[in-house]
C-alpha cells in the first residue's frame, strides 16, 4: 500500500504545532514547511524546528521569500503591534498584523513542495472562530484555494488524485485546540506564539496571539508552558 503523505504548513506556535500531530494520528507521513519570509523576528523559526524534530517528520525545509519588500504589515515593518485588545476590537475588522496574500502565497509554495514529495494533501492550521480578523483564514477561502490547485497542477489535472487542503482546527476554539494538543502528546514549551516578543524570545503577554494564547490555556484549564515577559 502506498504511503499517505502530507505537507504541513509549520510556523512554529501552537496551532501548527497541533496541526502536525494530528496528521501524524491520521496516518500521514509528513513533510514539514516553514518560512523566512521578512517578519520581524525568528524565533518562531527556531520553534518551528524543535517541533518538527520533537514530531519525527520526514523533512522540514524553510523556505525564503520576502514579503518585507511589500510592506503593508506590523509583522514585516517597524509599526507597532496593537496590544491589550479585547475580543471584540480583535474580531471588528482586519488588523494592522495582517500580511498581504501571506496564506496564498504560503500555501502556493506548500503546493509546489507538495508534487514534488507526491502529496495529495496538504494541513494548515488556520482557524475562524479564536482569531484576529484574517481574511485568508475563513473556510471559503481556503474552499476556493483547493478548487484552484486542483486547476492548476499536474496531480489534480492529469495525476488522477484530488488535491485536499485540511483544516482540522478551522471550527474549534483555542481552548479545544490546547485540548486537543494535549491529547496528542504536543509539547507546547516548544512553541512559539508571540508578534512582538522581547530580545531574550519571551512573549510579550500582551498582542492579539499572546491573548488569544493564554486565554486557551485559562478555558483548557491547563497551564501554558512558556515563558511571558509580564
Amino acid at each position: 500500500m502506498a504511503e499517505k503523505r502530507a505537507v504541513v504548513l509549520l510556523s512554529g506556535g501552537l496551532d501548527s504545532a497541533t496541526c502536525l500531530a494530528w496528521a501524524r494520528r491520521e496516518g500521514f507521513v509528513c513533510d514539514a514547511i516553514s518560512f523566512r519570509y521578512g517578519q520581524r523576528h525568528q524565533f518562531e523559526l527556531a520553534a518551528a524546528a524543535r517541533v518538527a524534530e520533537s514530531q519525527a517528520v520526514s523533512s522540514h525545509r524553510i523556505v525564503d521569500i520576502d514579503l518585507a519588500a511589500f510592506g503593508g504589515s506590523a509583522l514585516t515593518t517597524d509599526a507597532p503591534v496593537p496590544k491589550d485588545r479585547d475580543e471584540t476590537a480583535m474580531s471588528s475588522g482586519i488588523p494592522s498584523t495582517y500580511v498581504p496574500a501571506r496564506n496564498t502565497v504560503f500555501l502556493s509554495l506548500a503546493l509546489a513542495f507538495a508534487e514534488t514529495r507526491g502529496a495529495a494533501d496538504i494541513v494548515i492550521g488556520v482557524n475562524a472562530l479564536d482569531y484576529s480578523g484574517y481574511p485568508d483564514c475563513r473556510p471559503e477561502y481556503i474552499e476556493a484555494f483547493e478548487r484552484m490547485a486542483n486547476l492548476a497542477t499536474r496531480m489534480g489535472t492529469e495525476g488522477g488524485r484530488a488535491v485536499k487542503i485540511h483544516t482540522p482546527l478551522i471550527r474549534l476554539t483555542k481552548a479545544r485546540i490546547v485540548a486537543l494538543g494535549r491529547e496528542l502528546g504536543v509539547d507546547y514549551s516548544l512553541t512559539h506564539s508571540c508578534y512582538d516578543p522581547a530580545a531574550d524570545g519571551r512573549a510579550c503577554g500582551h498582542c492579539d496571539a499572546c491573548l488569544l494564547r493564554k486565554k486557551g490555556f485559562a478555558e483548557a484549564g491547563l497551564a501554558d508552558p512558556i515563558a511571558y515577559v509580564t
